[in-house]
């Protein structure tokens, strides 16, 4: 493939105007490091507490701020580094299925090692056992979590920068290109499927091994810190980091299925999705965790079987939503979908090489209901293993708010794309599924 179509503008990427696109870009790059060190800060020190930590920084101005950063310590990046050493080596080593992904718009068919849910489980079974043999204590990693974050935060954005270099000086495939913008290379990435040698994929690595398999990790960290602190684990604690086990153990059981999603396989690799998985997930997703280790609340038995079942179900029609369009495409349309036939477009698109492909979309099941349906259930499942916190504070449901813009963003991110692959096909299909996301609503 010819350098040309290598270098290709992705200035079309963007769904928004260029003005909105800029200042998104330029507000996520300078506020979010700042938000993880306020968020652990408020759910840790200030109760939880918007007004407290706001209070404070009232009072004590820059330098106040300046003071609750944390210094990344030598403790936190040896925990990061070990950690990382940990999942990239059961990521290399450890057997999988061969599983191919999407083809790419310049043609190409990444390959992937499926061994996600033996990684998910070794990592859980060799912390847990750390710490039940008395080898190293999870607490170490709660008492020193926000030197963590500082430490991810700059580690994040240096990692990031060498995407931006890699992407220019030794790109992976010709799905790499640049946009002749600094900023819009850096935020967006450079390649689509960067990896590290032949084997080692630099997105599976970043979104599912270190920042999937953290979020499982430090829920299980949360756990242990108030068991130790109080000699017990509140029930509050207990529903919330089950539903989030649930749900990350759902995560890894469709892995396969998640690389033919927007996030591997149209998101290229820069700061959006990387630093994203390797700082925001590992802080943001885990906040209600991190909020209920010192604010324990008392549910009830009653109370803690509705959040559980209500949660788990959410969860399940979530997985089985992807797996339903997952087998519709691994059969090529040749399955039952709720006991019948599916309905469904037969689609052709064009790739930048300029060959024609066929593609079908599935119009019945879930996805008959809505075009994004499964975010319905996704953002509930959310909600579920938040509410353990009760109401007493706005900032535990910060990830579920943050999670119903960024889904609701991916639709339309979705939906712009999907009609310019299409075109006249993607018309027939939003006819026929008119809804975006809610059923009968939006």
């Amino acid at each position: 493939m010819g350098e040309q179509s290598k270098t290709k503008s992705k200035t079309t990427d963007t769904v928004h105007s260029p003005l909105l696109t800029y200042f998104s870009m330029i507000s996520l790059l300078t506020l979010c490091p700042p938000f993880v060190i306020l968020l652990w800060y408020t759910m840790t020190h200030a109760h939880g507490s918007v007004l407290n930590t706001f209070t404070y920084l009232n009072n004590n101005g820059l330098q106040g701020f300046i003071n609750i950063w944390p210094k990344p310590s030598a403790t936190a990046c040896k925990i990061i580094a070990v950690y990382a050493a940990f999942e990239a080596a059961l990521q290399l080593l450890l057997p999988g299925n061969t599983v191919h992904g999407p083809i790419s718009p310049a043609g190409n068919r990444p390959v992937y090692k499926a061994n996600g849910v033996a990684a998910y489980l070794l990592t859980l079974l060799t912390y847990l056992a750390l710490w039940w043999f008395g080898i190293f204590n999870p607490t170490i990693v709660y008492d020193h979590l926000g030197e963590i974050y500082s430490a991810l935060i700059f580690g994040s954005f240096v990692f990031c920068i060498f995407l931006y270099i890699k992407g220019h000086l030794a790109p992976s495939s010709t799905d790499s290109g640049s946009s002749g913008n600094i900023i819009i290379d850096f935020y967006w990435g450079m390649e689509l499927y960067p990896r590290i040698g032949k084997h080692f994929d630099i997105k599976v690595f970043t979104n599912c091994r270190f920042g999937m398999m953290s979020w499982a990790v430090l829920a299980l960290t949360y756990c242990i810190k108030q068991y130790e602190e109080n000699g017990k684990v509140a029930d509050s604690m207990l529903v919330s980091t089950t539903l989030m086990l649930v749900y990350v153990t759902k995560f890894f059981i469709w892995e396969a299925g998640y690389w033919n999603t927007m996030d591997i396989a149209h998101d290229r690799a820069g700061f959006y999705i990387c630093w994203g998985c390797l700082v925001w997930v590992p802080s943001v997703y885990t906040s209600p965790g991190m909020y209920l280790v010192n604010h324990p609340v008392t549910l009830g038995t009653q109370l803690v079987l509705f959040i559980l079942v209500a949660g788990i179900l959410c969860i399940y029609i979530n997985y089985d939503c992807d797996r339903q369009r997952q087998e519709f495409r691994r059969t090529n349309g040749k399955c039952l979908v709720w006991g019948r036939a599916p309905s469904k477009i037969e689609a052709t698109y064009t790739t930048s090489t300029g060959e024609t492909k066929r593609s079908l979309l599935l119009t019945s099941g879930w996805w008959g209901l809505a075009r994004h349906f499964h975010y319905v259930p996704e953002i509930l499942s959310a909600f579920f293993w938040t509410v353990p916190a009760l109401f007493h504070h706005f900032l535990p449901y910060f990830y579920v708010i943050f999670l119903t813009i960024l889904l609701f963003d991916r639709a339309k991110r979705d939906d712009d794309r999907c009609r310019s692959k299409y075109g006249k096909y993607w018309k027939l299909y939003c006819d026929k599924v008119p809804y975006r996301i809610i059923p009968g609503v939006y």
